[in-house]
């Protein structure tokens, strides 16, 4: 069948969620410890914060590590972060295509094993090629990850997988900010060895988050199958693979600037502080602490509103005005003094975040609704590629077009990422229109 329908029982389901969640009912807590998919989705969850957490502390000391410790300069730095960004650009297509071939659990513990050792031999090289290719092979390998998580999730949560979303992105962000906590102490230690067991901290992680998915059971689901006779257009596009649904690419493309919020709040929003703004630079942690908590407290209500893929076309929409939004309030943030500055920062920041949460229950339905049933894990695999180009293209963008252009950049960039969010639904719905008609008619029951 090549569209999820969303049966009876399912929308129940997702009734009774919507109605929890604006009663306040069955809180993150409680959904943390009854998630979709049961004892499996629990550990992976687990899992998730942990490397999160390992993520978080990595985020926060690579960089100094490799500038301080192993001494390299700001040329080689860029390219050490240029080529691991066009690395994990392959991770997710490589993780879809070797998922429809093994299972998902083996490969995960895999990626984790892989970016463990890789963490480790990375501690003892001086060499700049070694050093290349070993961030290259980490971030490879984080890619790949995170699209077999994706992918994990939605054989194991089914069409719960909203809710699923939402409980993985609260924890793993509780976990990232764990993590940057713990980092901290490690960089106000700054001693080589401080910087080496934040490393190893982080290669803990990955131990400890292969041995937790090793207690997890192979999620039901299949990759790639052989197609039924008259589903129409989605087997067709199942038996071509996602490289020539020409559908499916648009929707990948036109979803890459629907992850610009990701660099708006880590590159942006830091830079245009300091360089266009009069704004104390103490505020610039605090935007990573109002991210991280609107998320962990407003992602399972924000998802439990979006109940099936229709509902996600119209998140798109809300996700292009509300950066449109935060993008005029960057615009003014520099027409005032200090404190008007701060105040145009804090608000672009909220409606940063409040885009990222219309993204994250977007983005990923999207991605596995209008994905043939047939051949899911590589078509998501390719959906993965759109965080990956918008983590190596954002920044360049941000730096070298938007703030080089000044408040009008700001504003050209929102309006054209509110112009490309209606056409990504409008192309989403003509979409799901043509699946569902492609789907063939139940057989009626036979007489008695």
């Amino acid at each position: 069948m090549a569209v999820d329908a969303v049966d009876t029982g399912a929308g129940m389901r997702r009734g009774k969620d919507i109605r929890k969640a604006r009663r306040g009912d069955d809180g993150l807590l409680a959904q943390l410890r009854r998630p979709p998919g049961g004892r499996d989705a629990r550990i992976m969850l687990l899992t998730q914060a942990l490397d999160r957490a390992g993520t978080g502390v990595w985020a926060a000391s690579s960089v100094l590590y490799f500038t301080f410790v192993v001494g390299l300069d700001a040329g080689r730095l860029g390219l050490l972060l240029g080529a691991a960004g066009v690395a994990g650009i392959a991770g997710s297509p490589l993780a879809g295509h070797l998922a429809d071939r093994f299972p998902v659990r083996t490969l995960l513990i895999g990626c984790h094993l892989v970016r463990l050792v890789a963490l480790c031999v990375l501690l003892v090289v001086t060499d700049f090629g070694l050093l290349l290719l070993l961030f290259a092979v980490t971030h490879l390998g984080d890619r790949a990850a995170k699209t077999l998580e994706m992918l994990f999730a939605t054989r194991v949560a089914g069409e719960r997988r909203s809710t699923y979303q939402a409980l993985s992105r609260s924890s793993a962000n509780a976990g990232y900010a764990l993590g940057a906590g713990l980092a901290a102490i490690g960089l106000a230690v700054g001693t080589q060895g401080a910087y080496q067991v934040l490393i190893l901290a982080n290669a803990l992680s990955f131990l400890v988050a292969a041995a937790l998915v090793w207690r997890t059971r192979e999620p039901r689901g299949a990759g790639l199958v052989v197609a039924r006779p008259g589903a129409a257009e989605g087997s067709r596009a199942a038996g071509t693979g996602p490289w020539r649904d020409r559908g499916y690419l648009r929707f990948v493309l036109l979803d890459i600037p629907m992850n610009l919020d990701d660099s708006i709040l880590g590159v942006g929003l830091p830079l245009w502080l300091v360089g266009h703004t009069t704004a104390p630079h103490a505020l610039i942690p605090a935007f990573l602490v109002i991210n991280t908590v609107l998320v962990v407290a407003l992602q399972l209500r924000v998802s439990a509103r979006v109940r099936d893929a229709r509902q996600a076309a119209g998140a798109v929409a809300l996700y292009g005005l509300t950066t449109l939004a935060s993008c005029v309030f960057l615009a003014l943030a520099p027409a005032g003094g200090a404190w008007a500055a701060a105040v145009a920062l804090l608000g672009a920041a909220v409606l940063v975040t409040a885009a990222e949460l219309m993204r994250s229950v977007s983005s990923w339905e999207l991605a596995v609704s209008l994905a043939p049933r047939e051949a899911r894990a590589s078509y998501l695999g390719v959906a993965g590629m759109a965080q990956s180009v918008q983590k190596s293209a954002g920044p360049l963008l941000l730096t070298g077009a938007v703030m080089a252009a000044g408040p009008v950049g700001w504003l050209a960039l929102g309006a054209g990422v509110a112009g490309l969010s209606l056409v990504q639904r409008r192309s989403a719905l003509r979409r799901l229109d043509r699946l569902s008609a492609a789907a063939p008619e139940p057989e009626p029951a036979p007489a008695a």
